[in-house]
């Protein structure tokens, strides 16, 4: 048995909390740990790190009490925690911009380095720190969550099982309405730094990087972009009640153009209203059959099942297109997606385990997030190539 010791950056925001530490490390701990090819069992210890002491202190004895029986580790020094002989991996949930900070003062003390996207705002320093992490030698990873979502994984079954035949095309929907904070009743749901670029914020900059490694994994490379964004907010509140002008884009638009030759189109909003099965769907159309993926479900239609619709305005429409769709059974118990990657980073670093999803993958996610901030900037197509960087 072995046990690995986590120093945990920046985990008192929602996606920290709920998914890396309740639903991911907290989760592990209480099924007994993580269990290796060859049979042994990884134990995990914990120690949460940030500068709020009184979160900290909840999510460490509260909270962690609640979940599994006892309290985990809980500190505000960060360096000391970071540079302890004890600690193995240093994961970082934080801002953006003080990701690098994070991952070269764990590069320098040999540590493990496991942190959310992206790993940087612009692509020279992603790659740069992915060269850092690959000379050092130390394992590295970056959060790729989408590609372990149960309507992801359906969605690569089909594929694998050639359901499309030939695919021609893909559309993926994303987004929501973000409340502006300026009525009473609906609240801000979102972080005020994601509207202000000099914070790090953006639509480009925080999902480009997820489209790039679900494209890059379902369908191929994107070898080229042509992308639209838009700041459709100009006015925000923040956490403290007060307007701020909001500088980031929070609707974008692109073409990806793959190696390939498939054209995948995105529409990515933080101003729009949902009228679609979920928060984000994936359209994939073939010569054979058709399929429509959201988070967790995944519906079908094959050409022997696909309505011949005929155009009259003149009339209601006779055809309820919904129903000729068939929902796909679940195929196997789903887990949550951050947490079967945390298990396959946990074998990495413990037993060697394969990990292609490096701080190198994560890099060619903001590199596709500056090519399309290029062509929205220029109204171009903007070729995506590392050795340009």
């Amino acid at each position: 048995m072995k046990t690995l010791t986590i120093a945990m950056h920046g985990v008192t925001g929602r996606m920290g909390t709920n998914q890396h530490y309740i639903r991911s490390i907290l989760a592990i701990m209480r099924q007994g740990g993580v269990v290796t090819e060859d049979g042994q069992t990884i134990q995990i210890k914990p120690i949460l790190l940030g500068r709020n002491e009184s979160k900290l202190r909840q999510l460490a004895e509260t909270v962690a009490t609640q979940e599994i029986g006892h309290s985990v580790d809980w500190s505000t020094d960060v360096d000391a925690v970071i540079t302890d002989a004890a600690t193995d991996i240093v994961f970082d949930s934080s801002s953006t911009q003080m990701r690098a900070t994070i991952v070269r003062q764990a590069i320098q003390h040999g540590k493990a380095v496991y942190c959310e996207k992206p790993i940087a705002i612009d692509p020279h320093e992603a790659f740069k720190l992915a060269a850092e992490c690959e000379s050092a030698g130390v394992k590295n990873g970056v959060v790729q969550d989408k590609l372990w979502l149960p309507g992801i994984r359906k969605l690569r079954m089909l594929r694998d099982q050639g359901f499309f035949g030939d695919i021609l095309s893909v559309r993926g929907e994303f987004g929501y309405w973000v409340f502006a904070g300026d009525e009473p009743n609906q609240t801000v749901q979102r972080p005020s730094w994601n509207y202000r670029r000099e914070d790090g914020g953006g639509m480009m900059i925080d999902m480009f990087c997820h489209w790039q490694y679900l494209i890059n994994d379902l369908f191929g490379p994107v070898k080229k972009v042509l992308a639209h964004a838009v700041t459709d907010v100009p006015e925000r509140i923040d956490e403290s009640g007060k307007p701020y002008k909001c500088t980031a884009d929070d609707s974008a638009y692109a073409l990806f153009l793959l190696e390939n030759g498939l054209t995948c189109q995105f529409n990515s909003s933080w101003a729009t209203r949902v009228r679609r099965d979920d928060l984000l769907t994936l359209q994939v159309d073939g010569t054979k059959g058709s399929a429509v993926a959201g988070l967790r479900e995944c519906w079908t239609q094959s050409l022997a099942s696909t309505p011949r619709p005929i155009w009259n305005p003149d009339i209601p429409q006779p055809i309820n297109f919904y129903e000729g769709w068939q929902k796909l059974p679940d195929a196997t118990q789903y887990d949550n997606a951050f947490k079967i990657q945390w298990e396959l980073f946990l074998k990495h670093v413990a037993a060697d385990a394969e990990f292609p999803w490096s701080l190198r993958s994560g890099a060619a996610g903001v590199l596709l997030a500056d090519a399309g901030e290029t062509s929205s900037s220029q109204q171009r197509w903007v070729t995506v190539d590392e050795k340009e960087v």
